[in-house]
């Protein structure tokens, strides 16, 4: 028995720790979760090739800080600029679909704005939508270019300006962007775009001189990143993985952050990829580059002046183009949302390797990606998430029934035996041993298996972990309201008793913000506790009876689509505990007796005090 309750408190602390760690580190140490050390905005401005070629002959360093020769003076002094001022300095290409909108900017051929029109920044209705990429001197700076580095050869840089045959891309009209140097080679970029999120670069150089040159076209994107500032939930951290992101050979790459990437500095972090792709997730946003053909890359991370990140790729060796050939290469920029299915999609249509894993399932992919389509088609059938996370859990539970049962049986057995345990326990106080012998012998003869009642715990871990991960990462529950207060499942409770339920003008820090959703599932974990059998031991009492009020801090900042999660199943488990207890009489009446001893004793405690 006490095996039994070791394993329980083990596994109870460890939920504890897996769950809590992650928001006492933000809440008391966000500098060690965002990063170590400040990096200071840098007034220096990185040049963007101007044609010229990195020591290890792959692309050039791109950085997103203003450039005195682009925007002005101030903006070279490190002056941040508002947006409408930058996108009007550059002549431009419109985007337009159904999903995205945006310009290419024809200075540098660069896709540097670009907005979701799907997803808005906030819940309120006249939120604007949510911006992936931004041109290089405004806060926030995101973009992507295509060009080519090389030897001997006058190559488009970051200031060239090109040409477009069109002046809208949309997904029924492509755009190329073509420039001519003075020595007979044309270089054209033409971009088509899908209905959702998938932008296709075909980047070709025609020599017309009269000699051969070498040329490696590259793909970069290259983002601002204040580390030191970082919104809530955006932070990377052991559970989901923020950041610099990749497949090579066919392995996803979740354990390079951007501190890793400082460290590294302008060598960058290298690796090849074949079928792979590189790039920069968020949360539920992802910009990442995908090689088309089956030739080697290199794919980089580098680190930049003025909190600036860049992933690239680039094969591994220049190209040779004779007089009168053309150099082709064709890449993908995934530049999006990160939509469970669509990823699914484009992964089996394009043959792009693990580009599902974006969503950082982690160690239950396996179960969590069925449970999320289960949850997304409930979502489909009944038009409210709320609905459908509490249908789910009905299902949940469901499927845990058999093993409550057993459960249910074993505790029954446990508590059959008790006394003769006690009268073992007695005999033998003196001789542990002894005692653990004839303990186990008791087991065996009366057929008891101490370990029975621990399987459905194990087995609620990953279930309750795989849920933490779907509600958490999905961005179909972003912004999806459940009924009255709800408004946002994807965020925490907002009512809470802290501020009055916002009668009082104050804004209490996450981990007091206790909202009605924990409050609830605190008071149904309380009462769940109680209809289990009382621990013989008095300190396990104490700890049990804790538990749900800590679990109700704890669970606080959490997203409320999981506390809603966690309520409904704690009142069904309360509802089958019930029933079982119907059907276990003598483990009821054992439970009755054990409570009127626990009151015996706690008066004659307070007759002799």
């Amino acid at each position: 028995m006490d095996d039994k309750r070791n394993i329980i408190m083990a596994v109870l602390l460890t939920g504890i720790i897996l769950f809590g760690w992650p928001v006492l580190m933000e809440t008391f140490f966000p500098d060690m979760v965002n990063k170590n050390e400040a990096i200071e905005q840098s007034e220096q401005a990185t040049a963007d090739s101007q044609g010229a070629t990195q020591a290890d002959g792959s692309a050039p360093v791109v950085s997103t800080t203003p450039g005195s020769a682009t925007i002005g003076a101030d903006a070279a002094a490190g002056t941040i600029r508002k947006l409408p001022v930058v996108l009007a300095e550059s002549p431009r290409v419109a985007i337009e679909t159904p999903r995205l909108k945006g310009s290419i900017n024809l200075q540098g051929a660069r896709l540097d704005d670009l907005t979701l029109t799907d997803h808005t920044t906030e819940l309120a209705k006249d939120s604007p939508p949510v911006r992936l990429f931004s041109p290089s001197g405004t806060k926030d700076a995101y973009f992507s270019r295509f060009g080519w580095a090389g030897d001997g050869v006058t190559l488009p840089n970051d200031k060239t300006v090109w040409n477009a045959d069109q002046d809208k891309l949309t997904p029924d009209t492509p755009v190329t962007l073509s420039w001519s140097n003075e020595t007979g080679q044309t270089f054209a970029i033409t971009f088509s775009i899908d209905e959702n999120y998938l932008i296709t670069a075909e980047q070709s150089a025609t020599n017309r001189g009269g000699n051969a040159i070498a040329l490696n076209p590259f793909g970069i994107l290259s983002r601002v990143r204040d580390l030191d500032n970082v919104p809530p939930g955006e932070a990377d951290s052991w559970t989901i993985h923020i950041g610099p992101m990749g497949v090579f050979e066919g392995i996803a790459n979740f354990d390079t952050d951007y501190d890793d990437v400082d460290e590294a500095g302008t060598n960058g972090i290298a690796a090849d990829a074949t079928k792979g792709w590189v790039g920069f997730t968020d949360k539920y946003w992802l910009g990442a580059l995908i090689p088309v053909s089956d030739a080697k890359v290199e794919a980089k991370f580098r680190a930049g002046s003025g909190d600036v990140y860049q992933a690239q790729i680039a094969r591994e060796n220049a190209q040779i183009v004779a007089p009168g050939k053309v150099l082709k290469t064709t890449t993908r920029l995934f530049a999006g949302a990160k939509e469970t299915a669509l990823l699914d999609t484009y992964k089996e249509q394009y043959d792009i390797t693990l580009l599902d894993r974006a969503v950082d399932w982690g160690w239950f992919y396996w179960f969590e990606k069925p449970l999320f389509y289960l949850l997304n088609w409930l979502f489909k059938m009944v038009g409210n998430f709320g609905v459908a996370i509490i249908i789910m859990t009905f299902i949940v539970r469901g499927l845990m029934f058999p093993i409550a049962q057993k459960q249910f049986a074993s505790m029954a057995q446990m508590r059959a035996v008790q006394p003769k345990m006690k009268k073992i326990q007695e005999k033998y106080k003196d001789d542990k041993q002894k005692q653990q012998q004839e303990i186990m012998k008791l087991y065996k003869d009366e057929k008891v298996n101490p370990l029975a009642g621990c399987l459905p715990i194990f087995l609620q871990i990953p279930i309750f972990f795989a849920l933490y991960k779907v509600l958490m990462l999905s961005i179909e529950m972003r912004h999806e309201p459940f009924a009255l207060w709800i408004k946002d499942l994807s965020a925490p409770d907002p009512l809470t008793p802290v501020n009055l339920f916002g009668l009082i003008p104050f804004d209490p820090p996450s981990f007091l913000a206790v909202g009605i959703l924990p409050i609830l599932m605190g008071i149904t974990m309380h009462y769940q506790f109680k209809l289990n059998p009382q621990q013989m031991d008095p300190m396990q009492q104490q700890i049990f009876g804790l538990m749900p009020w800590i679990l109700v801090f704890i669970m606080a900042p959490f997203a409320a689509g999981l506390q809603l999660y966690w309520t409904v199943s704690n009142v069904l488990t309360i509802a089958q505990q019930k029933w079982l207890y119907s059907r276990h009489p003598q483990l009821k009446e054992q439970m009755a007796k054990d409570a009127e001893e626990k009151a015996k004793k706690a008066a004659e405690e307070k007759a002799g005090a």
